[in-house]
């Protein structure tokens, strides 16, 4: 399969038990969005929706997903945005970039749900690196974003 650029969604109820490559199986009472990775290497991708997760907007004609895709646990490692049901790749992360934005999706959990956990106690203080800084893109990396929207 060759890398995918444009989807489609679809609303459903329940997500089907085979997915078809392109499209986006949205399940607004189950809060998760279900594709079949851009790259065509087969995998399932769920992207949970919520405060701490992604955040899905529905213009009435297409769908845009926030954060980006990074599908660190598949061989295939894709990273990419969907916007606007388009597919716009990006670039691949390092290990220890991976590492680092685990940790503060972690501690985002953490503290909107009130928890602690001891991976916060035990994780080892985050650098901050020219593309993330708290776990947001820093103004570099904002303004690269906003470039691309509108151009």
């Amino acid at each position: 399969m060759k890398k995918q650029t444009v989807l489609r969604h679809e609303f459903v109820e329940l997500i089907p038990d085979e997915l078809t490559e392109g499209t986006l199986y949205v399940c607004i009472g189950l809060a998760i969005v279900v594709h079949k990775c851009c790259c065509g290497c087969g995998n399932e991708v769920v992207t949970p929706l919520s405060p701490t997760d992604w955040n899905l907007t529905y213009d009435g004609e297409t769908i845009t997903l926030h954060p980006s895709i990074g599908n660190w646990s598949f061989d295939c490692r894709s990273h990419y945005w969907i916007r606007n049901n388009r597919v716009r790749w990006t670039d691949r992360w390092s290990e220890k970039r991976i590492g680092a934005a685990r940790v503060l999706d972690r501690q985002a959990k953490d503290r909107y749900f009130g928890a602690t956990s001891d991976a916060e106690e035990l994780a080892v203080p985050v650098e901050r690196t020219e593309t993330m800084t708290g776990g947001r893109p820093d103004n570099g990396m904002w303004r690269r974003l906003k470039k691309w929207w509108s151009g």
